[in-house]
């Protein structure tokens, strides 16, 4: 894609930009191209210092760490589908904040395993219409459930994420499928 050429004005602020960004995670530091680097000088701009390569350590990964699963047996995705599953309860997460929807998941999630639930109906607020012109975040508590769920406390309880049956809410709603506990023999 061809844009237009920077000024001299916003080539220095950009290079004076890309000098000050450090990266997120460590990698062998590459020297810039020598044509950037003449482009950059050409319209005075200073050159970049090297990024000096630092060690990331990674958090431990629990060995059995599972997270929601695309598929099921398809006993349940029949019942799914026909809308012959009904949910043990209920989480309803339809306009509230960001902050306050992953708050309130957690705890929704605590208290469904806490009581041994096998379904949760979660209600999220339906996704923005095809047609919608005016900007807005319509649909932002539903794209972020499942990041949620894979970076929480109970990723390793929840077996999948369907979209909820049009009796239970359709677009707007999803299910939680917990996994049974695992039950431990002495």
């Amino acid at each position: 894609m061809a844009g237009r050429r920077l000024d001299p004005g916003e080539a220095a602020l950009w290079a004076r930009v890309v000098a000050a960004v450090k990266p997120l995670h460590a990698a062998r530091p590459t020297p810039p191209a020598p044509l950037l680097l003449e482009r950059l000088e050409k319209h005075g701009a200073p050159t970049p210092k090297p990024v000096r390569a630092r060690a990331v350590v990674a958090p431990p990964v629990p060995a059995k760490a599972r997270t929601p699963g695309p598929t099921l047996d398809a006993g349940w995705d029949r019942k799914l589908a026909r809308g012959l599953v009904s949910p043990d309860s209920t989480l309803d997460l339809h306009g509230h904040t960001l902050a306050s929807a992953h708050a309130l998941l957690d705890q929704g999630l605590a208290r469904a395993i806490q009581r041994g639930d096998r379904v949760l109906l979660l209600v999220t607020g339906k996704p923005p219409r095809a047609e919608s012109e005016r900007p807005h975040a319509r649909g932002a508590i539903r794209a972020a459930v499942q990041d949620w769920i894979i970076a929480g406390p109970y990723a390793d309880r929840v077996a999948s994420i369907r979209g909820a049956h049009l009796r239970h809410g359709g677009q707007g709603a999803l299910y939680l499928i917990l996994r049974r506990p695992v039950r431990r023999v002495d």
